[in-house]
């Protein structure tokens, strides 16, 4: 009997899913960074794209780039500081070294009129390290508890005050290094001490001083070292004992760190700030 062959029935073709849940599951599985509308990638400018638009402001770059001030330069501006303010005298009010050295640091984040108001009252029953000590830190934060960190400077002042008995006779001691020991006094504090109690041809930099410094391009320099450093090798020596005090005023009344009084500059012909308001 022939053997009958039926024929077979084609398999259906694999139905596919539909597009939208194939992207759905994909953008599931995939990372979660991959899954951000390129657009919005594309829409931040490349760092070189903002420096051409002017978006960012090479400060830096342009104060490397500035040509260095000449030794004529520097003489002829101080020159003119020493013209016009012949004898300039720091705005920390004081009696004698040891009350200086208090005085500094009690300065430390604080105005030299903040310091003042308090230490007026302060140096008339305490001048010595010895009244210091007898007035006690819990007296002395009153007198001084409208200065910022007064706890820490009370501390400091009354712990300086007994190294200045037992290690230097009571005096004030007259190196950098001696003065850098002392519990609350750094570099700056040192600086301003030697060239005011004693007559030491310092630079003492503050925030004033190193703006100066970096905005006129006289001295530019990352830490107040460096500022400190490039500012006593470009000053002549004859300027150099009220040279920082120059600065301070200078940068303290005239060269503001948000709206520099450039009408008002004794130096703007010479400074090297691109960016001058007159």
């Amino acid at each position: 009997m022939a053997k009958i062959t039926r024929p077979q029935r084609a398999k259906p073709a694999p139905v596919r899913k539909p597009a939208k849940k194939a992207a759905k599951k994909a953008a599931k599985s995939a990372p979660k960074t991959a899954s951000r509308p390129a657009a919005k990638n594309a829409a931040k400018p490349s760092p070189a794209a903002k420096s051409k638009a002017g978006a960012v402001k090479p400060v830096k770059k342009a104060l490397k780039a500035t040509k260095p001030w000449t030794p004529a330069e520097i003489r002829e501006a101080f020159s003119r500081f020493a013209q016009a303010n012949p004898e300039p005298k720091g705005e920390l009010e004081h009696l004698n070294p040891y009350t200086l050295l208090v005085a500094v640091v009690l300065s430390a984040q604080a105005t030299d009129a903040g310091v003042n108001k308090a230490t007026r009252p302060l140096f008339a029953v305490a001048d010595t390290p010895e009244k210091m000590i007898a007035l006690g830190e819990e007296q002395l934060r009153e007198y001084i508890k409208t200065v910022g960190l007064y706890r820490t400077k009370a501390k400091n002042v009354i712990a300086l005050s007994h190294k200045l008995i037992n290690e230097f006779g009571g005096e004030v001691p007259r190196t950098r290094a001696e003065l850098e020991s002392l519990p609350g006094a750094g570099r700056k504090t040192a600086n301003v001490v030697l060239n005011m109690a004693f007559g030491e041809h310092t630079m003492a930099v503050d925030t004033h001083v190193f703006r100066v410094g970096n905005r006129t391009g006289l001295a530019p320099g990352k830490t107040p070292l460096e500022v400190e450093l490039g500012l006593e090798k470009v000053i002549p020596a004859e300027f150099m004992l009220h040279a920082h005090h120059w600065l301070i005023l200078h940068g303290r009344y005239t060269c503001l760190a948000r709206k520099p009084r450039c009408e008002l500059c004794l130096i703007k012909d010479l400074c090297r700030w691109p960016e001058k308001t007159a």
